[in-house]
This record gives structure tokens, sequence and C-alpha cells, in this order.
């Protein structure tokens, strides 16, 4: 049976960041965008008010802006090996996250075969942000319910791979987890536990595991 690979992005994939901060750092807004993230890590606001936030923030993004800010980011080693053995063993792997899928979806080409994050309005900004389209943490559970069916696989099929409180749900969603460079939310609930900057070696970790 092939297995699912799931993936968050912000302190997962991305070591010590998150993609508003790496967007916002070409604004020159960085310290906007650590706070903003701050105060959802602390549970002081929700999704939808966050994504309101950067987007009043990014009044001047371009597409130009955001390119610079995914290929400057610092990324973990080896993200495009692993999806590359993952997809000749014949399993899949995706990306979900809160960030926007406008940077999210940059990951496809790296190749995972399916990477969804909140939607915002396309670039440069002249419709305001749908809180509906924003992303959770309950909604990332959503999604691979709906990934699973796409791909012909069932959640006890999945593995999951993360940091953060938004990940949590997702944990207890599926019989595989990773917790990469995580915080104490993650605490004993992962299946396996990582501390370092190279996928690869996460993946190790549960690279037999059926």
């Amino acid at each position: 049976m092939a297995r699912l690979h799931l993936f968050d992005l912000d302190g997962t994939l991305l070591h010590g960041s998150t993609a508003p901060v790496e967007i916002s750092r070409q604004l020159g807004l960085e310290a906007e965008a650590v706070a903003l993230d701050q105060a959802i890590g602390a549970g002081l606001i929700g999704p939808p008010e966050y994504a309101a936030e950067v987007y009043t923030l990014w009044a001047e993004l371009t597409e130009a802006h955001v390119t610079a800010a995914f290929e400057s980011a610092p990324w973990l080693a080896r993200i495009r090996e692993v999806w590359a053995e993952i997809r000749s063993d014949g399993d899949y792997c995706a990306v979900v996250s809160l960030s926007p899928s406008f940077f999210v979806e940059k990951l496809i080409g790296w190749g995972a075969h399916a990477a969804y994050g909140s939607r915002f309005p396309a670039l440069p900004f002249t419709e305001p942000v749908d809180p509906a389209g924003v992303l959770s943490a309950a909604a990332k559970v959503r999604i691979a319910v709906r990934l699973c069916e796409q791909f012909g696989v069932t959640r006890t099929d999945c593995i999951a791979y993360g940091d953060s409180l938004s990940d949590k749900d997702l944990f207890g969603a599926v019989p595989i987890s990773v917790a990469i460079n995580a915080d104490s939310h993650l605490a004993g609930i992962s299946t396996h536990a990582y501390m370092g900057l190279d996928l690869w070696e996460a993946y190790e970790l549960v690279r037999h595991a059926r």
C-alpha cells in the first residue's frame, strides 16, 4: 500500500522561520511579521486575524518579492531528494500549511504531489482577503482526508511532519508522525523527533515504516 507523507512548511521545511517572515523581509517588514508569528504562536490571535494583519503588511507585495523570498529562505537540506525518493517508492508527498498558497504552491516545482495554503487574492492585491479561505489546524486534517481520497490511500497510511501547535490535530489523526525541530506543543505526541537541518535525516526515521 502506498503511503502519503504530509509536510508542514513553517518551522518544519523552513528552519527557524516562516513564509510570512521571509516574504515580509523582502519589504523591510521582518520585525512586524515576527511579532505576528509570536502572537499567533501564543494563541493571542487566530489564523483569520493573522491573515488580515499580514495582508495589510503586504500592500506593496509583488510576485517578484515572493519569488525572492522563496529562493532565499532557510530551507532544510535535501527536501527535493526526499521527495524524489518518496516518488520513486510509489508513495505521495504533500505540503499543507497555514501560510499563503502563492508561496506554498511553489513547492510543486520541487516534487510535491500537492501543496495547500491559505488563499489570498492575486498579487498585487486589489481585493480583500477572504477569511473563509484561511486554513487552520483543523483544516489540515480535512485536507489530509481529501488527499487520501485523491491518492487512494487511507489515513492509516499517512505520515505527518510538523513542528508546532498547528500540527497537533494532524499528529493526532495519523499513526506515524515526525516532530522536526519542534516546540513543546508536540512533546509526547509524536512517534519520532528530529533536531537538525537535513530533511533526509528526519525521513530516515520513517523511511521503512509500513
